[in-house]
């Protein structure tokens, strides 16, 4: 039995008469960007987000890059990130001409620490922007907190956290504007890529919009120095099909995920942090091994997808040598590294695969 990571094609079978309509309907319009199927998707999103405004952008990339831009931030600026994150987190905030800051992250909940947030405050400050990684949310009460207290902007990432909830709140709705992606990977994926943005604050929308459509406000009047960033037609109307199910497939990743903290438990692995406030959307579930390349081996003899997610931090990227970060500095988010597995999950895996992938691991 040959299992995938992630099989993508079966999301299309599944809902190919929705697919191919949505399809249809697009292609005879003869509208392909910034018509109607956007605009229903950004207000069926908005309120699957439980926030007032979306805004669709070309990637989860451009969603924090604008979110950042919108809300003045730029050249002479500071933004905190975590310090274990995928690159893009960083990469948004060096595209909207600021600095990032690492902080390092919580051994248990891998994502960022906000008992460290204080620490890397400056004068240059402007905003934090907590990842919500492999689908959990951040502890977002004490970053909102320290934001407060220091005058601070929120940007959520959560481009891998679509239906997660905080303290039964979705993520999206817990900061001043929050940037998702719709990478075909993620738990709500197009076919390609697009992201977008939510938010409560009408102003912080009607920029980003803005300035995803060359800074103009209205046709031929530019009041920004745009980029070409926006949701297309045909991706739109996809993601509303697949939006009807997302709370469904949601739920059949939870199931695998329970499947997999219950058998897994007596291995030698640290099992991913499952704490009472928060429910994620599982958009990967983490394991770590202090024998990781054994465990991969063994997984990849049998023929099971694994990958590592993300085997070299952001500090210590050629990418980013300019800040001068080295080995050492960051040692949880090393180790996470360089202990990090994600083993096969999704709404098309089965329970007997997932039986499979538990019996080789204990095998």
């Amino acid at each position: 039995m040959e299992i995938k990571f992630l099989d993508l094609k079966s999301t299309y079978l599944e809902l190919k008469d929705e697919m191919d309509s949505a399809f249809t309907e697009v292609m005879h319009s003869g509208w392909y960007l910034q018509g109607n199927s956007l605009s229903a998707f950004e207000a069926e999103f908005a309120e699957f987000c439980e926030a007032k405004y979306c805004v669709g952008v070309g990637n989860g990339l451009d969603a924090l890059t604008l979110s950042l831009r919108a809300m003045g931030i730029g050249a002479g600026d500071e933004v905190i990130v975590p310090a274990n994150t995928y690159i893009a987190s960083w990469l948004a905030v060096t595209y909207a001409g600021a600095t990032p800051v690492p902080v390092e992250a919580c051994n248990t909940t891998l994502n960022i620490d906000p008992t460290k947030i204080e620490k890397a405050i400056t004068s240059k400050t402007k905003a934090i922007m907590p990842v919500h990684l492999y689908g959990l949310p951040a502890q977002m009460d004490e970053v909102n907190f320290i934001a407060k207290k220091y005058n601070l902007r929120v940007i959520e990432d959560a481009a891998q956290a679509h239906g997660a909830t905080y303290k039964e709140k979705k993520a999206g709705s817990l900061s001043d504007i929050a940037g998702f992606s719709f990478y075909p990977g993620k738990n709500l994926g197009a076919f390609g890529d697009g992201g977008a943005i939510v938010t409560n604050d009408k102003e912080l929308a009607d920029t980003v919009r803005s300035l995803g459509n060359y800074g103009s406000v209205k046709k031929y009047e530019n009041k920004y120095k745009g980029v070409n960033s926006r949701l297309d037609e045909m991706q739109a109307a996809y993601l509303r099909v697949k939006l009807k199910h997302l709370t469904e497939w949601n739920s059949r990743r939870e199931k695998i995920a329970n499947y997999y903290l219950e058998s897994l438990k007596d291995l030698e692995l640290i099992l991913p942090c499952t704490p009472e406030w928060a429910t994620s959307s599982w958009h990967l579930f983490p394991v770590r091994s202090n024998n990781r390349q054994q465990v991969l081996d063994k997984l990849q003899k049998a023929k099971i997808g694994a990958l590592i997610h993300y085997p070299i931090p952001p500090h210590l990227q050629e990418a980013y040598k300019e800040l001068n970060l080295k080995a050492g500095d960051f040692k949880i988010s090393e180790n996470i590294a360089d202990e990090i597995l994600s083993l096969p999950i999704g709404p098309h895996l089965t329970m007997e695969e997932a039986k499979r992938v538990v019996e080789v691991l204990h095998g």
